[in-house]
């Protein structure tokens, strides 16, 4: 491996092996608080080859791309597990690692929970299933139980968990049908409290959702950019772009920057550029103006067949809806992130740019075009494409580029995180998913797994 040149247009590393130390000797803030909701140990196991295995998909991939309007555009993959296509296999499998470790001390079985719009739900159940298969834990002594939206059902990835029918029965994928999207947080918190009150007979209930619990492994993107990017080279003028909702990744990736410049380390400081979608543009919103005020969007009008405006160069300037929902993966409103990211952008560069459905094909074309030489296909039709994230990147770095809200900068590194097709994957079909309407379902749908030991 070797840092990133024009000359060397790709390279990769495992981040979870190679940083594997630095990522777990450092506790997360409140981790295990006797005052607070259930945490594990910060403990994780110690490295080994089954370990090694099991940590086998965190692959990251930095290439170097085209220049467009005199801005390089780098790069940086995040969603090589071919089981998920997003980044959260990174933090799902240092969490499972996590619950590994705290089962092995403790003798405690453990039932992870986490409501998701999908992928992190995919990318846990993965991680559990890879800690079974590699023999870190046996299928009693670690289960996942997720809670998605009905709209995003289409994204749940059938696999063993939901093949084998053992499997499938501790590990129940669940679905809240008659909610709106980030309804499962709060029916979600509400399982967790009745679940606690009870005997826990499926394992201690561990709900995920904490932002310390994600930041370890984003880290850790830091650290790769650092060794193998643009991050410790001195010079080039930096942004960082990423599809968000509400930016965990790009404040781990802050974080970890903060670590290295801690330990003495050269640092370049990037700017950020947050993309996002109409139905929920808060980020953005916020960046621009410092709250959450819908009111302060641009005003859109109907004519030749579309939705315009010209009012502001940060957001579509034509949608097939002015309240389109683009990416069902985010859904999240008034994020308590918003502040803290905003004062990144303050401080370091920045913006924010929100893209539409319409603007996303309109160059659909040419986003393939510039992951030619990388191994990331997207489909030939984008009505094949079921996960958006990094189209929605490409399309808005392209638009900020054109419209000058990008300036200055010589390197703009573009965060993939999650993308694939119909092709890559086959969902759970809907007879062995559990639709429930509350979290009194849900509690149903956990507890009949009590009586298997």
């Amino acid at each position: 491996m070797q840092p990133l040149t024009a000359n060397t247009r790709s390279t990769s590393t495992n981040v979870l092996v190679r940083y594997y130390e630095q990522l777990t000797s450092t506790p997360v803030a409140h981790a295990g608080r006797p005052d607070g909701p259930f945490e594990p140990l910060f403990a994780f196991p110690a490295m080994d080859d089954q370990v090694a295995d099991f940590l086998d998909p965190a692959t990251a991939t930095h290439h170097v791309l085209d220049e467009v309007g005199g801005v390089r555009l780098r790069l940086l993959d995040l969603r090589r597990n071919p089981a998920t296509q997003t980044t959260k296999t990174m933090a799902s499998l240092l969490l499972v690692a996590r619950a590994v470790e705290h089962i092995r001390r403790t003798g405690q079985r453990l039932m992870i929970f986490s409501p998701s719009s999908g992928n992190k739900a995919v990318a846990l159940r993965d991680a559990v299933e890879r800690a079974i298969r590699h023999g870190l834990v046996d299928p009693h002594q670690l289960r996942i139980v997720t809670l998605t939206p009905a709209s995003t059902a289409a994204k749940l990835r059938s696999s063993w968990l939901s093949e084998q029918p053992e499997l499938r029965r501790l590990n129940p994928v669940v679905v809240l049908r008659g909610h709106s999207p980030e309804a499962v947080k709060a029916v979600g918190a509400e399982f967790v409290r009745e679940y606690t009150r009870g005997p826990q007979h499926a394992g201690q209930a561990w709900a995920t959702l904490r932002l310390d619990n994600y930041q370890q492994a984003d880290v850790a993107r830091a650290f790769a950019d650092h060794e193998f990017g643009t991050a410790g080279v001195e010079g080039p003028r930096l942004v960082h772009a990423h599809a968000v909702s509400s930016a965990f990744g790009l404040l781990g990736y802050q974080s970890g920057l903060n670590r290295l410049r801690a330990t003495g380390a050269t640092v370049n400081q990037p700017g950020y550029l947050l993309v996002q979608h109409l139905a929920t543009c808060d980020m953005v919103l916020h960046t621009l103006h410092g709250d959450f005020d819908r009111a302060r969007m641009p005003r859109y009008r109907f004519g030749e067949g579309c939705w315009r405006q010209d009012e502001s160069p940060h957001f579509p300037a034509r949608a097939w809806s002015p309240d389109e929902t683009l990416e069902e993966t985010f859904y999240t409103r008034n994020p308590l992130t918003a502040v803290e990211m905003s004062g990144l952008i303050a401080r370091h560069g920045g913006t924010g740019v929100v893209v539409s459905l319409q603007e996303c094909v309109e160059r659909y074309a040419e986003c393939r075009h510039l992951l030619r030489d990388t191994d990331i296909t997207l489909p030939d039709d984008p009505r094949e494409l079921r996960e958006w994230s990094l189209v929605m990147a490409l399309t808005g770095v392209l638009n900020a580029v054109d419209r000058t809200l990008i300036q200055n900068v010589d390197d703009l590194v573009v965060h993939a995180s999650g993308s694939y097709g119909v092709s890559d994957y086959v969902p759970i079909p809907a007879e062995d998913l559990v639709t429930v309407e509350d979290a009194a379902g849900l509690l149903d749908a956990v507890e009949p797994t009590a009586s298997v030991m």
